[in-house]
């Protein structure tokens, strides 16, 4: 029987690695996929709930939203530089701690209507899951072969996205008919803590145990080198900057996107919240798509054509679309947010690519990497604030669109090193041999 079981195990793993996913993580990836569910339950109401429970409107309910974008860029940065310290499996775990604490003392606070102690714990709040969510990240460079690191970063924006805001919004729609908008809140914070638990406690691979930085490498020393790199190697500092792009318009269109397409297009809560699901549902599927295909055509060629000239078109379509047509062409507003689900994960490689800009650098690189991920969640609601007034909701979706032309421009200075080519297509051919 204990033969057997070893056998079976064996082609498991075998099979997981064909598909690119590194065998002794899949458990940390389903309890990804858990704790982006319990993240992403509030993604598609939660500045209208903030509006109407303390904040007063959709502008101070965006202030909040970008003091968290604020955490979740220090904390992403802290993400890679303290994986390298602590090793990442301690960095989620303490990710983990600060999201529940903050997370209830929130709720507690939005009962009570209180402005400033919601500003205070949301804001905290955010240097939660970025130290989980990106920890695995920097653990899953460690561990996955350079030639299948396309497919493997895939697999986590799969179980990311796939949680936020995908399963999150779905669960959602069904829950708020029933629980009401707070106590969906609350059992999201069940659904987080169950998924942080299975990663921690599931996941035995021993790399993410340990500090990933050299012994002699001192904590001040490692802080410094993880930013001084973007300027040290200048093409890391782009992809940086790409990565900002990537989802600043995401994080931006969830603070204003309800109000127009619920009401002022009259799609309604529960289709709107479809639709979000819709769009991030074909998200986590060319995620993969595009996670294993860029392992086949090349990693910038996916991100220019797929995601940055890609999205410049499809967050056009995406708001103007059903603005022009109206509540009674939903169907088409859900195929225009296909098509902006899809486009968005065409970045997914630039979590490969920028660790093999410099791989003597990968924990500095892979900091900087995560810093641009949280920075977006500053970026984009903070573009929103600034503008929003100023030029309406048509000028920041354009101004969205403009920066993923920009996205597109930077990506063409991302080339890798010929030496680094040499060993990615050495590395390919050993995978390729051990999978057969």
């Amino acid at each position: 029987m204990e033969a057997f079981m070893d056998q079976a195990t064996s082609r498991l793993s075998r099979l997981l690695t064909r598909w690119g996913l590194p065998a002794p993580l899949f458990l940390g990836y389903v309890g990804l996929l858990l704790f982006m569910i319990g993240d992403g339950v509030e993604s598609g109401f939660i500045a209208p709930y903030m509006a109407a429970n303390g904040a007063g409107d959709d502008i101070r309910a965006s202030y909040i939203i970008t003091v968290y974008g604020v955490a979740v860029m220090l904390a992403s940065w802290l993400s890679g530089a303290l994986s390298e310290l602590w090793g990442p499996r301690r960095v989620m775990l303490a990710g983990l701690v600060i999201w529940l604490v903050f997370d209830v003392l929130f709720l507690l606070s939005a009962a009570g209507g209180n402005y400033t102690l919601m500003l205070v714990s949301y804001g905290l709040r955010g240097f939660g899951y970025p130290m989980f969510a990106f920890g695995f990240l920097v653990w899953i460079t460690a561990v996955a072969p350079v030639a299948r690191l396309g497919a493997a970063v895939g697999w986590f924006y799969f179980a990311f996205t796939g949680g936020l805001p995908t399963l999150g919004s779905l669960v959602a729609s069904f829950t708020n008919p029933i629980l009401g908008h707070y106590g969906t809140l609350w059992l999201s914070v069940g659904i987080l803590a169950l998924g942080g638990l299975v990663c921690l406690l599931g996941v035995r691979e021993r790399t993410g145990y340990q500090r990933l930085a050299p012994p002699e490498v001192k904590p001040v020393q490692s802080l410094v080198s993880s930013l001084s790199i973007a300027w040290r190697k200048p093409r890391i500092g782009v992809g940086m900057i790409v990565r900002v792009i990537n989802t600043a318009p995401e994080f931006g269109m969830l603070v204003f996107f309800p109000t127009i397409f619920i009401s002022q297009i009259g799609f309604g809560e529960s289709r709107w919240l479809l639709l979000v699901s819709v769009i991030y549902g074909t998200n986590i599927f060319f995620n993969l798509i595009f996670g294993v295909l860029s392992d086949r055509i090349g990693w910038q060629r996916t991100i220019f054509w797929f995601g940055a000239i890609g999205c410049a078109i499809s967050i056009l379509l995406l708001y103007f679309v059903p603005l022009a047509l109206g509540a009674d062409y939903y169907w088409v507003a859900l195929l225009v947010g296909a098509l902006y689900g899809a486009t968005l994960a065409g970045f997914v490689p630039i979590s490969a690519l920028l660790p093999s800009l410099s791989p003597e650098h990968k924990g500095g690189a892979m900091a900087l990497l995560n810093f641009g991920a949280g920075a977006a969640a500053f970026v984009g609601p903070a573009i929103v604030s600034l503008f929003l007034g100023p030029v309406g909701a048509a000028g920041v979706v354009i101004i969205f669109a403009a920066l993923y032309v920009v996205a597109a421009v930077l990506t063409r200075f991302l080339t890798l090193p010929e030496e680094t080519e040499r060993a990615i297509a050495e590395d390919a051919s050993l995978q390729e041999v051990s999978t057969r």
